[in-house]
């Protein structure tokens, strides 16, 4: 495969740009193989600045949920921005969003958006410190909520200030959570938990209803706001709110990623008992209300609903972890595989440093189908059976190079 032109604009960026590139998409915590730049996009393929075709199971790390360019999702953006994206304020477009919105999420009696995943978490932590008068927020130990100070999975510029009001707990571990509460001592503004327990490199985990349950009460109990970071699974799992599943509902949620199909959107929703609370607190950008972004989110949250997309990306993520099953046993390399089969995360077992999970990924780029080895995957409304067969084509290629290391690099 050839590279010369990513090289080239990885050389020119190194110039312009603080190491080239920044945060969870910088290619140089990829596997050797995988490109940096990259020139077009099309349903559930990707095409490299070099000309190279990969099938895609990252869903520009989880944006992706209808396919890249849908073609009812681009005439809908493209058709209001005609009329008019970044205004003097906000076009029809955010009301007919924001009703939709309400009407599938059975916590949501209102809605109010922004551009990024932390835009969203970090609103929805100030939404509950307004509405309790009160500053803890409890958070996962290992979850990520955002890349900024409050949450940032790096400590790099970040102050003990910045987190003097962080308590921590770990996810599904009931007893964990309420010693958290009981040191909050009376100062409980919130408790934040992931839809699922995604963190990077690490084996996933549902919610345990136990769990969700008291989650719920503990928020009830010291009368703060339970928050469901939506970002990542938001509309993967149910159209409702992922924690749905385990029948609990929030207070507040945060939403994006694929809220809109890839346009930049956010969202935080919540319940009449945080209007106010709302109201009262400022937070606001010059492109919140970037009307392009959301009407393609209206057109993507129709289709989701109308074609019964979660189902279709269930279906084809069980092909893919049983055909992942499948390899495992046949070359007798054991793996793991955990969390929702549409937002798929394989390990291999004995693989601390990642070896196996880098020499796979580097098989599989090779032959055209992009993986990621410790962050979990997505998979669109737009996969095929025919893209998942060829997947698993790359994956056995995946588990030959894995049986190829040496003991002492296995």
């Amino acid at each position: 495969m050839s590279n010369s032109l990513d090289r080239a604009l990885r050389e020119r960026a190194m110039k312009v740009v603080p190491g080239g590139m920044w945060g969870h998409m910088h290619a140089k915590d990829l596997p050797e193989g995988y490109p940096q730049y990259f020139a077009r996009a099309e349903g559930t393929k990707l095409w490299d600045v070099d000309g190279n075709e990969y099938l895609d199971f990252m869903c520009s790390w989880g944006p992706i949920i209808l396919g890249h360019h849908h073609p009812e999702v681009d005439a809908a953006a493209f058709a209001q921005y005609q009329r008019g994206d970044a205004m003097n304020g906000p076009a029809e477009a955010m009301v007919e969003l924001a009703e939709l919105m309400v009407e599938l999420i059975p916590h949501a009696d209102w809605a109010q958006f922004e551009k990024n995943g932390t835009d969203a978490t970090t609103t929805a932590a100030t939404i509950a410190r307004a509405g309790t008068g009160r500053r803890k927020i409890l958070v996962a130990n290992g979850a990520y909520h955002g890349a900024v100070p409050w949450c940032s999975p790096s400590l790099i510029g970040v102050t003990a200030e910045d987190r003097a009001h962080i308590l921590t707990y770990d996810y599904n571990d009931i007893e964990s959570l309420r010693a958290a509460v009981a040191k909050a001592d009376g100062d409980l503004a919130g408790i934040i938990v992931s839809a699922f327990k995604h963190d990077y490199g690490k084996d996933q985990q549902l919610p345990t209803v136990e769990f969700a349950t008291a989650a719920r009460a503990a928020a009830d109990d010291a009368d703060a706001a339970l928050i469901v970071d939506d970002v990542r699974a938001g509309f993967r799992l149910s159209l409702g709110g992922s924690w749905e599943r385990v029948g609990v509902q929030p207070d507040l949620a945060a939403w994006s990623k694929s809220i809109a199909n890839g346009f930049p959107l956010a969202a935080v929703t919540g319940n009449d008992r945080f209007r106010a609370a709302t109201q009262s607190i400022f937070t606001t950008g010059s492109f919140w209300c970037g009307a392009m972004s959301m009407a393609a989110a209206v057109a993507t949250l129709s289709i989701l609903r109308r074609d019964d997309a979660i189902a279709h990306m269930e279906r084809m993520g069980t092909l893919l972890r049983e055909g992942l099953a499948s390899l495992s046993a046949t070359y007798d390399i054991p793996i793991r595989q955990t969390g929702p089969v549409q937002m798929p995360l394989m390990l291999f077992d004995d693989d601390a440093d990642a070896r196996k999970g880098f020499a796979f990924c580097s098989a599989a780029i090779k032959a055209g189908v992009y993986f990621h080895p410790l962050h979990n995957m997505f998979l669109s409304a737009a996969h095929t059976p025919g893209d998942i067969a060829r997947a698993l084509e790359a994956a056995e290629l995946g588990f030959r190079s894995v049986r190829a290391l040496t003991p002492a690099t296995a």
